[in-house]
């Protein structure tokens, strides 16, 4: 009897089955998902994260979405929604494919302006990881006024990065600025610092490293102090020299700061626009121009106003970022570290 009763469960596809559907205690209830119990354990993270995700979706989303949108169509000044007076004129603007990243990928100004772009990066953030890292190593010793040097250097930091350029400025005026003044005090002709291609990118190089090294200098100093003091100690009684300790202990130490200030410093300074824009507006010329500032010049100085052409440049200048993150990554985790 027993033998038959289970037959007939198992024909009527029960919990026994291997092929029947799942039940809990309660008799006819199936099990819920992963989704489902996630949301019934964590719901108060959920609830606490829910109005951020919204509003950097809201503020993120709809902007990235609509730049991609124009991107492929014909969108200018001309045919997009106008309001003239009391009349409103509808977009005419039309959808055009890839026609606008085929342009820019064939043309020589997004090659040269890339080019550029990634020699000021590279340079930008080497020169300012290997100052901040100087100063830190300083810095992370005993001296008298430790406290007072370091409100000085992250002083940089605190001032807004448009009132440092325009001081800046007046020190690179090529007749009344304090640099030339000093080089003609030494018998020294003046240098066109933002009239000459090759010295106003060296000038926005400059200026650039100058507002970087406070944010390099702060979180490889914290780095720093996190290494037990010990390991030194240890080294230096095994007879290891000051170059040793800093190769064998000090660099694994901060590899895992290092490498994401690093990323952040290249993201940031790809993207660097006051310092290009309001030092020198991207001239003489177009010498110092980057890729966003000539995606700022197509949307907003160029008559007429090309905004499909500009946001092409912005969805390629995010494409970049994102291969570089990503390619930066996996070189990270071939070398065991966990980002």
């Amino acid at each position: 009897m027993a033998r038959t009763m289970k037959s007939e469960a198992k024909a009527a596809g029960g919990p026994d089955t291997p092929g029947g559907p799942r039940r809990t205690g309660t008799r006819g209830e199936t099990a819920p998902g992963p989704l489902r119990r996630a949301l019934a354990t964590h719901w108060y993270a959920w609830t606490m994260i829910a109005p951020v995700v919204i509003v950097v979706a809201v503020i993120i989303g709809y902007p990235l979405g609509r730049g991609v949108w124009l991107s492929l169509t014909n969108a200018d000044e001309s045919n997009v929604e106008r309001t003239i007076g009391a009349n409103t004129i509808e977009a005419t603007y039309e959808f055009v494919g890839l026609d606008n990243y085929t342009a820019i990928l064939t043309d020589t100004v997004f090659w040269s302006r890339l080019g550029w772009t990634v020699l000021w990066t590279v340079a930008c953030v080497s020169v300012t990881f290997t100052i901040g890292l100087t100063l830190a190593n300083m810095l992370n010793r005993k001296l008298r006024g430790r406290a007072l040097y370091r409100v000085l250097l992250i002083l940089p930091w605190g001032i807004p990065a448009f009132v440092s350029v325009f001081a800046w400025r007046l020190l690179f005026n090529e007749r009344n600025g304090l640099l030339n003044n000093v080089l003609n005090g030494g018998g020294i002709d003046s240098i066109a610092w933002l009239g000459d291609p090759t010295w106003a990118k060296v000038s926005v190089i400059a200026v650039n490293v100058w507002l970087g090294v406070p944010f390099m200098l702060v979180a490889t100093l914290g780095a720093l102090q996190s290494i037990p003091g010990e390991l030194y100690e240890a080294a230096e009684m095994d007879g290891a020299g000051p170059w040793q300790r800093f190769r064998n202990i000090t660099m694994p130490g901060i590899r895992a700061v290092s490498s994401t200030v690093i990323l952040l410093s290249t993201i940031w300074t790809f993207n660097m626009f006051p310092v290009i824009y309001l030092l020198t507006r991207g001239g003489p010329g177009d010498s110092s121009e980057i890729l966003v500032t000539y995606a700022f010049r197509l949307a907003f100085l160029n008559s007429p106003r090309d905004f499909a052409s500009s946001a092409a440049w912005g969805v390629l200048i995010l494409l970049l970022l994102v291969a570089f993150a990503v390619g930066y990554r996996r070189v990270l985790r071939k070398q065991g570290e966990v980002w």
